[in-house]
């Protein structure tokens, strides 16, 4: 029986920077805003928290500063993938020791690996490490697709416990779900299809929307999971053109300029991300408004 690691909403949590670098209070608000919130677990230095631009030295002082702030209430699971194995698996140790509960491995990009590649970049890091391993497949960013059949061949290694299904197609989750069975976690990376991925078996949601509407994202898990896919849908439709303006621009650009809107000091954008357009602004301000975030 694999580790199920969390089950619900999982927050894809945002980097909080300013001049010196991380701004380690502002992380530290942003994670208790979500823990007081039922967030279910946090995922730190993924996408949404600008990894690509994090020297290692940084990427994993931010990993281990937020599983001490944590502190076992909620799991941790850190970002630690690369387009380059050994890269991968060096950067995936020093994690590892942190103490975090898993590590979140995004499929190798701009490399474009071959399925076989892909199962043997996985199976190199899984065998390098003591703990849990979520692949992350998230095509549209990184140009390669986990297929089904490959999902299923790295279901058989003991560490890899699940996947983060970014393709934005349903027909191949369940694919993954027929395949792999209930002891392999998928969590869904789209939030416009948290609620049709987990109606048919998606166990949760790695999510953007949770770090503007952690208790709601939540609650649409929950609902999910108790099996009231009419109290779910309901959330999941009011926070549709929301979800939608939160990646108007590429994530984490939309996000972050929330967070502000709420009073949150998510510093800057590291280069070559840039601030959200005015244009793009108030569409954003105004869905925030429609859905009761902000006044």
């Amino acid at each position: 029986m694999k580790k199920r690691i969390f089950e619900g909403s999982g927050v894809a949590i945002v980097t909080p920077f300013n001049e010196n670098g991380v701004n380690f209070a502002e992380l530290d608000r942003l994670i208790e805003f979500n823990i007081e919130n039922s967030t279910d677990a946090i995922i730190v230095c993924g996408t949404t928290g600008e990894s690509a631009t994090m020297p290692d030295k940084e990427h994993v002082s931010v990993i281990e500063h937020t599983v001490k702030r944590v502190n076992g209430r909620i799991p941790v699971i850190g970002g630690t993938g690369s387009n380059d194995t050994a890269h991968g698996i060096e950067l995936s140790k020093m994690a590892a020791a942190t103490g975090v509960d898993a590590l979140l491995c995004v499929t190798p990009y701009y490399n474009k690996a071959t399925q076989k590649g892909l199962i043997k970049h996985y199976e190199m890091i899984a065998n390098a490490v003591d703990v849990p391993i979520i692949p992350y497949s998230v095509p549209s960013r990184t140009g390669v697709n986990i297929l089904p059949q490959t999902a299923y061949e790295l279901s058989k290694i003991d560490n890899i416990v699940g996947i983060k299904e970014a393709s934005g197609d349903i027909v191949q989750a369940m694919e993954i779900k027929n395949l792999c069975g209930e002891d392999f976690a998928i969590y869904s990376g789209n939030d416009d299809i948290n609620v049709p991925l987990m109606s048919v078996g998606a166990v949760g949601a790695i999510s953007v929307l949770a770090n503007v509407a952690p208790k709601e994202t939540h609650d649409m898990c929950k609902y999910c999971l108790d099996g009231n896919f009419k109290e779910a849908a309901k959330l999941q439709l009011k926070y549709l053109n929301l979800i939608k303006a939160l990646f108007c621009e590429v994530n984490p650009i939309p996000v972050k300029a929330a967070l502000k809107l709420m009073g949150f000091d998510t510093g800057l954008l590291r280069m070559p991300l840039t601030e959200i357009e005015d244009k793009n602004l108030s569409v954003l301000k105004a869905e925030m408004q429609k859905c009761g975030i902000i006044a």
